[in-house]
């Protein structure tokens, strides 16, 4: 590979670390064909993008992209496989189902919102993380809670919001 085919490559995956935010280092070594294209196809159908490329143009690509951590430099070692995602534990929800049928991948590292996650006994931890959609769900739904006690509460003793905003009138 020429040297202008490797600046290419890293440029490209900088652009994809950038504009994901969020992707995994994993260990997809010794599988066979089969079970590589298995992986593959599970990761298109979830919207998780996959790619395998040698360290050297990962650390190059996370250096161009700002993502200047040690820690993630450490885990290059060996065959190296990336995964992009928008949602953050994607991957992770991914990779958990994969093990339940072999041992591997194995994560490495994960970069999430430019938090480091190293090590594969992180997994359980990422699945768990939360997405900012779920995350503001969950707001909105606490935002709401008291106001549907109150609806209900006033349902409940037959009394209306009407027949409340009426009484509350009245008094002032």
């Amino acid at each position: 590979m020429r040297k202008e085919e490797k600046q290419e490559i890293v440029q490209a995956l900088a652009e994809q670390i950038k504009s994901y935010g969020n992707f995994y280092i994993t260990d997809t070594a010794d599988l066979t064909v089969e079970k590589v294209n298995g992986i593959r196809r599970k990761c298109f159908e979830q919207g998780i993008e996959i790619k395998a490329v040698k360290n050297t143009l990962i650390k190059k690509a996370l250096i161009e992209a700002g993502v200047d951590s040690e820690e993630l430099f450490d885990t290059l070692k060996g065959a190296s496989t990336l995964m992009f995602a928008e949602t953050g534990n994607a991957p992770a929800k991914l990779i958990k189902e994969l093990r339940k049928s072999g041992e591997k991948p194995i994560l490495k590292a994960a970069y999430i919102d430019a938090t480091a996650f190293v090590g594969d006994d992180q997994l359980t931890t990422l699945v768990n993380l939360k997405s900012k959609n779920e995350l503001i769900a969950d707001v909105i739904a606490l935002l709401q809670s008291p106001a549907k006690n109150v609806i209900s509460a006033l349902q409940s003793g037959g009394n209306t919001i009407s027949g409340l905003v009426k009484a509350l009138e009245e008094r002032g």
